[in-house]
């Protein structure tokens, strides 16, 4: 089971999407507007995988 919620993009402030995958325990967070991309495990947000363009290390 899947739960959509609608929130504020981490990178460019504009509506993101932020998926809850509860089966494998995952967050997805996806911003349609500047391609944020973050996946993270729900127990201790380990990131898995993560995409964001504009943002420098």
């Amino acid at each position: 089971m899947s739960t959509i919620t609608k929130i504020r993009c981490p990178n460019c402030g504009s509506f993101a999407q932020r998926k809850t995958i509860r089966k494998k325990d995952l967050i997805e967070t996806s911003c349609q507007i500047c391609d944020y991309f973050l996946v993270c495990t729900g127990d201790r947000g380990k990131v898995l995988e993560a995409y964001a363009p504009g943002i420098d290390c």
